[in-house]
């Protein structure tokens, strides 16, 4: 008997409509410790089965890649959250459902992408942290003139010397 070649052409088998945390984890390419961690912090409904095992319906799979993604160019649980809430949990969301998510953080993450390009370009300047430490620091952030524009790298956010007052 011939062993089965890895491009067998048996169609797969489909997945049950109600996956287990391990068929979930498995096809998600996520620990199931991260599942449940998700789960606690609004991101993930599950249902439970008779013997209190926890099921999810498929349609969470693209949740969770959905999770990831978002979690992979930089958005904290918070921003995550905020956007799955308008997603309806009564059916799987359409196309037009991911495309109005989406668009609402176009703008968010243009930003993200701008500063990081900023932070690229003008890595060997002053990005207004407070450090006065580079030669550079006593004459774009005097006595760390940029503390009066906020906290953090005010320069790298887009504010300038001339923002905090110094003429540069």
């Amino acid at each position: 008997m011939a062993s089965p070649t890895p491009f067998s052409k048996q169609p797969p088998k489909p997945l049950p409509k109600l996956l287990t945390i391990g068929q979930l984890a498995t096809r998600g390419g996520i620990a199931a410790s991260a599942l449940r961690f998700y789960e606690s912090q609004g991101l993930l409904e599950s249902t439970r089965a008779e013997n209190n095992q926890r099921r999810y319906h498929r349609d969470t799979l693209r949740r969770v890649a959905f999770i990831r993604a978002a979690q992979t160019v930089g958005l904290s649980l918070e921003e995550i959250r905020k956007a799955m809430d308008s997603l309806p949990n009564s059916r799987t969301p359409t196309h037009d459902d991911w495309q109005a998510l989406a668009t609402a953080w176009k703008a968010q993450l243009d930003e993200r992408i701008r500063l990081i390009g900023r932070l690229r370009d003008d890595l060997e300047s002053c990005i207004g942290c407070g450090c006065l430490s580079m030669e550079t620091c006593p004459v774009y952030n005097p006595s760390d003139i940029a503390y009066s524009l906020g906290h953090g790298a005010q320069y790298l956010k887009g504010r300038t010397p001339a923002d905090a007052g110094v003429d540069v």
